[in-house]
């Protein structure tokens, strides 16, 4: 056994919900109620994600925004012409959103955010089909970003700032689709990595042509996490010169996170807001998941993603002076292409739905409250690099419900 397949994503919140790879897009409750808008969109201490440039516009000198999901998500696996049928576990996600902005003067605001925006939680049955390929999988990153933002007119401002990214991994699978112990036991490979750490950089630019009328443009770089000290553990392998030592080793890998450009515009009528972002994941840098291990053995895994889109539309009402309303629905684009659809993974495209509302407490604090749902699309497809030469392929099933809950302050 010269070569072991191990397919593993390795990094950043936590669980299978969005279908551009492993991107988990649930960075503010506002934005999240709104189709996940925002690009254009000034109305809270949530620019520091979504445009750092929108910061010196907002009214109040200190905006703070708190907040989180819990998502709750499930795939489904069948092949029809063998009758296996598999489910994963219902996995819940709690992805974490934190922004702060301070206005400096009249030309100048800082702001910190500290978010959750890549990730994958997926467990399958014990030794169900595709154990080859992956058991369990769960990445967990954080995002911590200090930015700045600069006013060079009433119409038109720039920001920005650097990307602090560290994040963990944990993936089992087992070795093949046949491999055991003396005593029937699959054999399989544990990998697990903590503390993983990067940088990036984002930066934006907001252009006002009326008070009401907004345009937004915002682009976070391409950041490259490289496990070099992470441990794998290799368990219940035969005593055999074919295959590897039982026992820990250590492995080397890395997973690109793709840069993403993000465009859009926001409308203020009387009580209504109208708000639309397109926004584009330059997934084409993932080619191939390839990994080295202390004992000699390696894995190379094709990916070949391509460049997806997202298109999101929101809308907001000011019911009353104390409860906003709001509801989006975006089209989000797969990355993955036929043949190269894995299990640890399984994104394909969906319509997303959302809603939400905000009530104010006080003048100066509000609450925030969001909701999503997910309908994927089915899908027959397969991941043709497994290898021992045969295509691992079925019918996948995905949905996805998210709840939210945050606070909104402002002094």
């Amino acid at each position: 056994m010269r070569k072991l397949l191990l397919l593993v994503l390795f990094v950043s919140v936590t669980m299978v919900t969005y279908a551009g790879g492993y991107r988990v897009s649930i960075q503010g409750q506002r934005a999240m109620a709104m189709g996940h808008t925002g690009v254009a969109v000034i109305n809270s201490a949530e620019l520091v994600f979504f445009n750092p440039a929108g910061l010196v516009y907002l009214e109040n000198k200190l905006n703070v925004s708190v907040g989180a999901s819990g998502i709750f998500a499930d795939v489904i696996f069948q092949n029809e012409e063998n009758g296996v049928t598999s489910e994963t576990d219902s996995s819940v996600g709690t992805p974490l959103n934190a922004y702060v902005s301070y206005q400096v003067n009249e030309w100048m605001s800082l702001g910190l955010g500290v978010y959750t925006p890549y990730g994958s939680e997926v467990t399958w049955p014990t030794d169900w089909a595709g154990s080859h390929l992956v058991n369990n999988i769960d990445l967990s990153a954080i995002f911590i970003q200090p930015v700045v933002s600069f006013k060079l007119s009433d119409h038109f401002s720039i920001g920005g700032g650097p990307i602090y990214v560290t994040g963990n991994v944990n993936f089992n699978r087992n070795a093949s689709r046949t491999t055991t112990d003396i005593e029937g036991v699959r054999s399989n490979i544990t990998v697990d990595d903590t503390g993983v750490t990067n940088w990036g950089w984002s930066i934006g630019a907001m252009f006002n042509p009326t008070k009401d009328f907004h345009v937004g443009f915002n682009y976070r770089s391409e950041i490259i996490i490289e496990s070099e000290d992470g441990e794998a553990t290799f368990a219940n392998f035969p005593n055999s010169s074919a295959a590897p030592p039982n026992g820990t080793t250590s492995f080397t890998a890395e997973l690109p996170l793709p840069a993403e450009l993000t465009l859009g515009l926001s409308y203020q009528y009387k009580k209504w807001l109208f708000a639309f972002d397109y926004n584009r994941q330059f997934w084409e840098v993932y080619e191939s998941l390839d990994l080295a291990f202390g004992n000699g053995q390696t894995s190379i895994n094709p990916r070949n993603y391509k460049n997806s889109s997202v298109y999101r539309f929101g809308l907001q009402y000011d019911a009353t002076e104390k409860i906003t309303l709001r509801a989006g629905y975006y089209i989000d684009e797969t990355p993955v292409q036929e043949g190269f659809f894995s299990p640890e993974t399984p994104r394909n495209s969906s319509d997303g739905f959302s809603g939400g509302l905000s009530f104010a407490i006080t003048p100066k604090l509000a609450i925030d409250a969001s909701f999503f749902f997910l309908r994927f699309e089915e899908v027959d497809a397969s991941y043709d690099f497994a290898g021992d030469g045969v295509p691992f392929s079925g019918t996948y099933e995905s949905s996805a419900f998210g709840p939210g809950i945050g606070l909104t302050y402002k002094m």
